[in-house]
């Protein structure tokens, strides 16, 4: 009898200012859905156990990969491996007391392989996100609200565009304050020959003492998206896509 192969994958969840247990429980729930889904979990990303995977799925914040790393995702991609990002994956930040937070340039070569950088977000709050085009990610989804972060990004070209958001005013927390109207991308495949990057920014998560150094215990706790439904079949969507699992072979 012949079985279907094991799919070796790799989960990086790290990073401050969110709530990392929470987003590594909720991901390795949907991943324990998946028998041939065999998980090894790391904080930061580890060049070897990038080498030795078919499926990468990150959740991170202000989390840059050193050279190494960087030429372990390269060659990941070259080899056809599918990449699912979540929410953080393309922050990077610095945070300095009461002054507006910085989002300094992401490494060229980071940025070319994710596509995107955050760059600010409004307070949380309701998001209306809305489908582009036909894909089998989001077949039968619609327009939908969500409560979480909105995130506004920079993008280079190249990416296919499956979810959106818009958004017009200030971001008074971060140092780019002032947003025209425009459409900013919430979910997006970006191909790499063989291999391919799929980003989904929604899926912030935060408790009450996620925001080391900035404060010892934050007064709220934030669980953004994980519990709407359209999020839920977003991500089992996004796992079976990592995996190539029909219609997304």
């Amino acid at each position: 009898m012949t079985y279907p192969p094991r799919c070796e994958t790799l989960l990086i969840t790290g990073g401050p200012y969110h709530d990392m247990d929470h987003a590594r429980l909720m991901l390795l729930g949907y991943m324990a859905e998946r028998e041939r889904m065999r998980v090894t979990v790391r904080d930061s990303y580890d060049p070897a156990a990038i080498s030795e995977v078919n499926v990468l799925v990150t959740y991170t914040c202000d989390m840059v990969p050193d050279g190494p790393a960087l030429d372990a995702l390269e060659a990941f991609l070259a080899r056809g491996g599918r990449w699912f990002a979540l929410h953080g994956t393309n922050s990077r930040m610095i945070l300095n007391g009461d002054d507006p937070v910085i989002c300094p340039p992401l490494p060229a070569r980071f940025l070319h392989l994710l596509g995107s950088q955050f760059a600010a977000h409004p307070a949380p709050g309701r998001v209306k996100v809305k489908p582009v085009g036909g894909h089998p990610l989001t077949d039968d989804i619609g327009t939908f609200f969500v409560e979480d972060e909105q995130y506004l990004q920079h993008h280079l070209p190249g990416n296919e565009v499956l979810l959106t958001t818009s958004f017009e005013g200030e971001t008074p927390l971060f140092e780019m304050r002032d947003w025209p109207l425009s459409e900013h991308q919430v979910m997006y495949r970006r191909d790499h020959g063989p291999g391919a990057v799929l980003y989904l920014t929604l899926g912030h998560t935060r408790g009450r003492y996620d925001m080391r150094p900035v404060t010892e215990f934050y007064p709220f706790v934030e669980r953004g998206s994980w519990t709407h439904p359209t999020f839920q079949t977003l991500i089992r969507r996004s796992l079976s896509w990592a995996m190539k699992e029909d219609p997304f072979a």
